[in-house]
């Protein structure tokens, strides 16, 4: 087979491999599978447990891209704090990930994209970065092919606004009163995702405030036209959601002035009250860097002092976000996943032969019972009778424990045989508890909150930036359905729901969306062991669509891997992409999950990996396979080529690793889900 490219992106498109019906069954691939795979996963066990810290946990690095870094910059530029050695770590990173025609891109191998580059440009201005350097020279003509800062998307214009680079005017308005919307009335802050949610109470305060600091130097080279730097754009026809919501933003800013000062200052007051009640133990809010560095400016522009506590404990914070590399250069992480790494590595090791009750395991499981969190959060809004019990993503993020999450804790606490069973036990019924009653009304369960599916949010000129709404998916729902079979509720009415939602997701080509994680083969990786663990039989159609869209899927190589354009361009990208490691082993465990342990499709998928381990025990894995928002913001999980791979060979190797066997047996769970 000859690769082909794709006319909308000009990228080329891998292969598929030829169904397994249509190879030579002849073909003699199987001989030393099993050998090499033992060999892989010994040496991926090695490698996993010497990178556990000392108190139990795992993380993995949590690339994204430069806006991070530019923004940071721009940050300390407006607190006055930006220093020399930061600047040149930050600007090294930020060369680094330049493209030859002077873009930066959003993912590993992707296209340039507008709003990325104009930050990182102006980062690398801040740094001193001539604007006739030959690299600079290259970002600011593609920036102007484009149209401009102009063409960008909002939120790289309100950084260019803070220090007159933009005119305030020309923004999409957003009135703190909106702290005031009851959650009945559509725009609510409660109808938007938690960290849109997070984002966007901070940039009440300062779309409010318009604040301008001095600009250090003119930015006309990113402009087709200094003189006329937003030309006129004509609106969406009126009779639609678009062209709606862009007239109303201009009814608002008429009223802008007319809002009483008195009435204006105390929204603002409750929007700042709003923020510093959830900043968290360690200084940030959420656990993720964009909310935090919005509300540091948004409380400065209340008149908190840089040395007031609340400040000194969220600069601080966004201090933990910098991964210092061995060059010198400084990258910032838009989040840190710790619980989630380490409840992936535990069950990757557990399925790969580790004894449950090796002391690695034991000291992870500790660390992840301490992490529960047993208070109400944002979610309480729209369950304030449901008692807490779950985890979130970070180390500190007692606000948003979040569904997917605690699925998998609860799966990975399951395969430890812990000293202390009654607090496993306690732990677990909590969270089946808390799963249960963040079901949406569909069946299904989004990441962090119920029935988080206005229309509304998204039509909002302002939000440009990606998804801003939190609606069920296939990946989240399929974790729970597998935690509640775990559990031995795959019975249960709550459960079935949520199998049926599932099925009724399935795409026609046999195939799920994968929300979270890239993309196809992430969704179909997730629901396929879901529904087998629920007892659907291999044989049930459904599997068996998924079965033939992965073994269609395979590439020549072997492996699977899929392209971040699949999200933009179903028709040509859907399991489409150079090989990966964590992208074979997705393919991989739904393949097992459906009882293809001896097909050609798994002997050639485990040789991949075998083949491509590294000599360390590790895997090579540059391109993004993780989704923060669907196509416009894409995560490098650098423990993902170690923890799928190894949960697909122990798998492959072990089999499944509750071997059916029923655990409705567990003490609590069920009494405590309410289950028959």
């Amino acid at each position: 087979m000859t690769a082909t490219t794709d006319g909308s992106t000009g990228a080329t498109i891998p292969p598929r491999a030829a169904a397994a019906s249509d190879t030579d069954s002849t073909d003699p691939l199987a001989a030393g599978v099993p050998e090499a795979a033992e060999r892989a996963a010994a040496r991926a066990i090695e490698f996993l447990l010497a990178r556990q810290d000392p108190e139990g946990w795992w993380k993995g690095d949590l690339e994204t891209n430069v806006t991070m870094d530019a923004e940071d910059l721009l940050l300390r530029q407006f607190l006055g704090i930006l220093d020399a050695a930061t600047t040149r770590a930050a600007a090294l990173f930020i060369r680094g990930e330049q493209r030859e025609d002077g873009a930066w891109a959003t993912f590993y191998g992707g296209p340039g994209d507008l709003s990325a580059t104009v930050e990182a440009y102006v980062a690398l201005r801040l740094a001193g970065d001539a604007p006739d350097a030959p690299h600079m020279a290259r970002a600011s003509a593609w920036v102007r092919e484009r149209g401009g800062i102009a063409s960008a998307r909002v939120f790289t214009r309100i950084w260019l606004a803070l220090f007159g680079w933009w005119k305030w005017e020309d923004l999409p308005e957003l009135p703190p009163e909106l702290m005031w919307f009851p959650t009945w009335l559509p725009l609510n802050i409660y109808d938007f995702g938690c960290w849109a949610r997070q984002t966007i109470v901070p940039l009440t305060i300062v779309s409010a405030k318009r604040p301008v600091r001095p600009a250090p130097f003119p930015l006309d080279e990113l402009h087709t036209d200094p003189a006329n730097p937003n030309p006129p754009k004509p609106m969406a026809p009126l009779a639609s959601w678009d062209g709606a919501f862009e007239r109303l933003d201009r009814v608002v800013h008429r009223l802008r002035k007319a809002v009483p000062r008195r009435v204006r200052g105390a929204a603002m007051n409750a929007a700042a009250r709003w923020i510093v009640e959830r900043q968290e133990n360690d200084g940030c809010w959420g656990g993720i860097q964009p909310p935090a560095v919005y509300s540091v400016i948004a409380l400065h522009l209340m008149g908190y002092d840089l040395r007031h506590p609340v400040m000194r404990a969220g600069l601080e914070s966004l201090d933990r976000f910098a991964v210092w590399r061995e060059d010198g250069s400084r990258m910032i992480e838009a989040c840190q996943s710790p619980v989630w790494d380490t409840c992936l590595a535990v069950i990757a090791l557990a399925d790969a032969g580790v004894p449950a009750d090796h002391p690695r395991l034991l000291k992870a499981a500790d660390w992840m019972l301490a992490e529960e969190i047993r208070r109400p959060g944002d979610w309480s809004v729209k369950r304030p009778e449901l008692p807490p019990g779950g985890w979130a993503f970070e180390f500190h993020n007692d606000n948003y424990p979040d569904i997917d999450d605690t699925a998998e804790v609860a799966l990975a606490l399951r395969r430890v045989s812990h000293p202390q069973p009654d607090r496993v036990d306690g732990a677990i019924a909590r969270a089946v508890r808390w799963n249960f009653g963040m079901q949406s009304k569909n069946g299904a369960w989004g990441a962090f909150d119920v029935d988080n599916t206005s229309p509304f949010p998204n039509r909002l000129p302002f939000c440009d930036f990606g998804e801003v709404i939190d609606p069920p998916s296939a990946d989240v729902t399929a974790h729970v359905v597998e935690m509640m079979a775990a559990e031995g509720l795959a019975h249960d009415p709550r459960t079935r729901r949520g199998i049926a939602w599932l099925l009724a997701e399935q795409e026609a080509d046999g195939s799920w969306f994968g929300r979270w994680g890239v993309n196809y083969v992430y969704g179909t990786g997730s629901v396929v062991p879901a529904l087998t663990a629920a007892g659907l039989p291999a044989s049930h159609p459904a599997i068996r669509r998924a079965v033939h869209w992965l073994q269609q899927a395979q590439n020549d190589d072997g492996g699977w891997g899929e392209d971040l354009r699949s999200y933009k361009y179903a028709r040509e990208w859907s399991g489409r992409g150079a090989s990966t490691a964590s992208q074979t082993a997705w393919a991989l465990m739904a393949l097992l999950a459906a009882g293809e342990r001896d097909s050609e499709a798994v002997e050639r998928g485990v040789r991949w990996l075998a083949d491509t381990q590294r000599n360390d025990g590790s895997w090579d894995e540059p391109y993004f396979t993780g989704t923060g928002f669907p196509w416009d913001f894409s995560i490098n999980y650098h423990l993902y080529r170690q923890v799928f791979p190894l949960t697909a060979l122990g798998r492959y190797l072990h089999g499944d690793p509750f071997d059916k066997a029923p655990l409705a047996t567990r003490r609590g769970v069920r009494a405590a889900a309410g289950g028959s």
